[in-house]
């Protein structure tokens, strides 16, 4: 293992634990981008997951009370996703899910793009438990077949005038719950052999640590100040994405 290659595992680690400390979201978005260019991609990603699932159970554990008083919320959007991840994986064998990602990258920068330069943010106070459950099913349907679970929840809740805690408490666990599933898919396949827990070993550590840091800032933060940063995040996002489409 050279230098070079454990400083960009180590950079992805801490830019990964960061963020997800920080916004409950955007692991793989920003470790990926270091990580593709010292592994092959399946390894990255697998890897990546394992990180996404460790950091997001500090924030789960961040939000706990907001979870519990709010149960049947996060229901609504994640037991539909539980349905829509193997539809996803069905999809895989009629859509690139290259081109699924760069429409979904557009969307994100688009929207994120739209409400970062408003004045005033967005306000639905009315329930819409349908639309919650149709956000669910077809971020998990994304999940399935592009690995980008947590897009259109995020953009979805952002617009809501929730206490950033109950914004965290449907956010947080609908990705760890995901991206659990996708790493017992991993698992099961076979992906983590000798070499990849090694560089988990490596990485863990890091990527517990960044997101502590992350934790840290996310709980200075007003409420509004949270929703404006987590759709500056979408277009942040979606432009990492978007870029990562067409290098790799």
């Amino acid at each position: 293992m050279t230098a070079e290659f454990l400083t960009y595992l180590v950079l992805g680690a801490a830019a990964g634990g960061l963020i997800n400390g920080f916004a409950g979201f955007g692991t793989a978005l920003f470790a990926l981008g270091f990580w593709l260019q010292i592994m092959p991609p399946v390894q990255a990603v697998s890897i990546v997951v394992v990180m996404s699932v460790a950091s997001g159970l500090q924030g789960l554990w961040l939000v706990r009370r907001s979870i519990a008083d709010q149960p049947r919320r996060l229901a609504r959007f994640l037991l539909p996703a539980l349905f829509g991840i193997p539809a996803g994986v069905a999809l895989l064998s009629v859509l690139q899910p290259g081109i699924l990602k760069i429409v979904i990258a557009g969307f994100m920068i688009l929207y994120g793009g739209f409400f970062t330069l408003r004045g005033s943010l967005p306000r639905l106070e009315r329930p819409t438990p349908v639309i919650d459950a149709i956000v669910g099913l077809l971020g998990g349907i994304l999940g399935g077949a592009a690995s980008l679970s947590g897009a259109l929840p995020t953009m979805w809740c952002a617009m809501r005038p929730w206490p950033k805690s109950e914004t965290r408490a449907v956010l947080q666990p609908y990705n760890v719950t995901v991206l659990a599933l996708a790493m017992a898919v991993f698992a099961f396949n076979g992906a983590y052999g000798w070499d990849s827990i090694k560089l988990i070993a490596i990485a863990l550590p890091v990527t517990m640590i960044a997101a502590q840091i992350g934790i840290s800032a996310f709980k200075r933060l007003s409420d509004d100040q949270f929703r404006r940063i987590i759709i500056f995040m979408m277009f942040v996002s979606g432009s990492i994405l978007l870029v990562r489409e067409f290098m790799f």
